[in-house]
C-alpha cells in the first residue's frame, strides 16, 4: 500500500483579528519566539527541546 503524505496544518496556529495576525499557541521559553509548544490535555510541550509545562 502507498504511504499517505502528511500535510502541514500551520494555518491552525494563527487567526486574524482586526486585520492583524494573532498566534494561538504559546512560544517555548527556552527556544524563543517562533517555536510553538504543543497543547496536550495535561501539559504544554516543546517538540524541539523537550521543555514541558504541566497544567493544573
Amino acid at each position: 500500500m502507498a504511504k499517505k503524505k502528511k500535510t502541514s496544518q500551520k494555518w491552525k496556529l494563527y487567526e486574524v483579528k482586526g486585520g492583524k495576525i494573532v498566534r494561538k499557541s504559546k512560544f517555548c521559553p527556552r527556544c524563543g519566539p517562533g517555536v510553538f509548544m504543543a497543547n496536550h490535555n495535561d501539559r504544554w510541550s516543546c517538540g524541539r527541546c523537550g521543555y514541558t509545562e504541566w497544567k493544573k
